[in-house]
């Protein structure tokens, strides 16, 4: 668990908006051309990837920059490692091989999926290198000639070589080192009559490196693992934190201990589904009025749950907007329906009662020509196989005034299934009672749901914006921390990540998403050992105002970093037509305007972007972007 907290004197509601700041593309942007070009063609095209495989294919960077020093490196297509080096006065890069690894044979890999091959440097002295196949390369680093072999490792699961990406790597002590490994996970392929794909998770592996026994030798050895989790995405970021001596991982969902006990289904006895009277309230006396039906029923099964809302026969399925996270849903009905008697479904980021797969849950939409009103199912997939629900959101029952808001009441699962449909005739008969001029519930039904147009917010678009995640923390031993709450994770919008490079060694910071507004944060490293068992703090140092605004309309973008003062957004820059970086300036809480400026990074001839890093020289941050085809320098301002 951690915790966020807004300081709103760092927020400024009078901001106006960003103004263009000029800047000279000539004195600050170069651009070099790659004697060994990188491609991102290395792994297979010709097999089946799930939504979170191409998505981690396509925020992978490509680029690792050394933890100090003015160098860099990345794999190019040909297997070879090439090393970078900024003349600290010039700027002028210079590229060598510094290593060439064996090529892959992929007939050796047929029942797995490659990866693309990447690096991170272990320490100033070591740099280790995946092969996208299985392996792993310990190099001793160089100054002069090729960088020195000093082992080979391979991932083995189930007695077969698993292909992975390196996610973080960190020297813990003097002759040893941990590596942060994430692998795809394949379950059994489901019954073809579900129409349902093989679901796809991965395996996130603590790995120990023995820097004492680094020696050169071409015999590869068995990875040694220290814990494994499993979790739905690929973490966005993973790293070490030595005042807990523990790591950090931020992805899209937590990332569970598969040795934790499983919490056994919970049926309750007839006397807990007998409805408990509230304050007041007499369950015997007689309704004169039939009272309003809940906005929706529901149902579940070990792992599924079916919510069904019942709309008028007339909406267009064009009108419908559905939007699913890990944590929360987002539902709308774009434009006004006369016979809506009754308030439309309307739900921005309601979070549900526990978490949900989002890529194989979907939803479906039943005019039922013959009704006056249709059927919106929801089909949602368990995160956690075996949970029972309680209610389908979080929020149901819990306010003081949850009879004033449809969303918030607490419905009682329809345990049933082939009764969950039931809710159409429920309110079909209330709807007829309105319409001869009773209020047959007594409460006031009011002008029903604003209008979506309301304002120049469009909440489908700003619901986009950044990537929803959590923080999931494990000690070294790959236990949780006592002051965790593993699988209940506090969930955030993540907008942007600190630039890779020298920040490295820094504090960790995050810039999340706060209505329209960025504010960046920063985790306090523990001072004591009595603040290891805390609950992580982070600080709320500065704010970068209309970010998640300016950004919702960047629809390109590749990586989105920052540094203490800006915010970086690189395109990907396909097509041949080359990528834009916008750079945005952190603003005053009293300023009204901030400055943004943009660079044209690719110029069409380059390729796509791969990967980006910064290097401190002068105590300025030079940015290296890699292109398929060139480096690009940036130099700050």
């Amino acid at each position: 668990m951690s915790t966020f907290t807004v300081n709103r004197k760092l927020l400024n509601p009078k901001f106006e908006g960003y103004k263009f700041d000029f800047v000279d593309q000539d004195q600050v942007v170069s651009r070099y051309p790659l004697q060994h070009p990188a491609t991102q063609a290395t792994s297979s095209t010709q097999t089946w990837l799930s939504f979170h495989e191409v998505q981690s294919r396509i925020t992978h960077n490509h680029l690792a920059v050394a933890n100090k020093g003015t160098s860099a490196v990345y794999v190019d297509e040909d297997y070879n490692v090439i090393l970078i080096n900024i003349a600290p006065e010039s700027l002028l890069p210079s590229f060598r091989v510094v290593y060439e690894l064996p090529r892959p044979v992929s007939s050796s890999v047929a029942q797995t999926h490659p990866e693309y091959p990447c690096a991170s440097y272990l320490s100033s002295e070591f740099l280790l290198v995946s092969d996208g196949f299985g392996f792993m390369y310990l190099l001793r680093t160089n100054n002069l000639g090729p960088f020195e072999l000093a082992g080979i490792y391979q991932l083995v699961v189930d007695e077969i070589v698993q292909p992975f990406i390196i996610n973080s790597a960190d020297q813990i002590s003097p002759d040893h080192g941990v590596v942060i490994l994430s692998s795809s996970h394949r379950g059994p392929k489901p019954d073809a009559s579900t129409k349902k794909s093989t679901p796809v998770d991965f395996d996130i592996w603590a790995t120990r490196v023995d820097l004492s026994q680094a020696e050169p030798s071409t015999v590869a050895r068995t990875i040694h693992v220290a814990w494994n989790r499993r979790g739905e995405q690929v973490p966005m970021l993973s790293k070490y934190d030595p005042s807990r001596k523990a790591f950090m991982l931020i992805g899209g969902t937590p990332y569970l201990d598969l040795k934790a006990a499983v919490l056994p289904l919970y049926e309750p006895s007839l006397d807990e589904i007998a409805p408990i009277p509230r304050a007041g309230e007499n369950l015997d006396a007689m309704q004169v009025n039939p009272a309003r039906p809940p906005p929706y029923s529901w149902t579940q099964t070990s792992d599924s749950v079916t919510v069904a809302f019942p709309l008028p026969s007339s909406t267009a399925k064009t009108t419908i907007s559905v939007n699913f996270t890990t944590t929360s849903l987002t539902l709308s009905i774009s434009d006004f329906v006369p016979a809506a008697v009754v308030p439309l479904p309307s739900y921005s980021s309601k979070a549900f009662w526990d978490g949900i797969s989002p890529s194989s849950s979907y939803w479906t939409w039943d005019k039922e020509a013959e009704h006056s009103f249709g059927i919106l199912t929801l089909h949602l997939d368990k995160q956690h196989e075996g949970t029972k629900w309680m209610q389908v959101f979080a929020s149901a029952g819990k306010s003081a005034a949850a009879v004033l808001s449809p969303e918030d009441v607490e419905v009682p699962e329809t345990l049933d299934p082939s009764e969950l449909w039931l809710i159409r005739e429920s309110l079909e008969k209330y709807t007829a009672a309105l319409l001869t001029g009773e209020d047959a519930s007594g409460l006031g039904l009011g002008r029903g749901v604003p209008s979506l147009g309301e304002g120049e917010m469009d909440e489908e678009v700003d619901s986009s914006v950044g990537r929803t995640a959590v923080i999931t923390w494990i000690n070294l031993d790959g236990s949780s921390p006592s002051w965790s709450n593993p699988g209940r994770e506090y969930p955030f919008t993540l907008l942007s990540t600190l630039l890779p490079g020298h920040h490295r060694d820094a504090s960790s910071s995050v810039v999340l998403k706060e209505g329209l507004d960025g504010p960046a944060y920063v985790l306090q490293p523990v001072s004591d050992a009595t603040d290891s068992d805390t609950v992580p703090r982070w600080t709320h140092t500065s704010t970068f105002p209309a970010l998640g605004f300016v950004l919702a309309s960047k629809q390109d973008v590749r990586f989105t970093h920052h540094n203490e003062n800006l915010v970086f957004a690189l395109e990907s820059g396909l097509r041949n037509r080359g990528g834009n970086m916008y750079v945005y300036r952190r603003a005053k809480p009293s300023e009204a305007w901030a400055k943004q400026s943009v660079l044209k990074i690719g110029d069409g001839a380059g390729g796509a972007l791969l990967g980006v890093g910064a290097l401190c020289i002068e105590e300025r941050d030079v940015i290296l972007a890699l292109t398929e085809k060139q480096l690009v320098i940036v130099k700050t301002w």
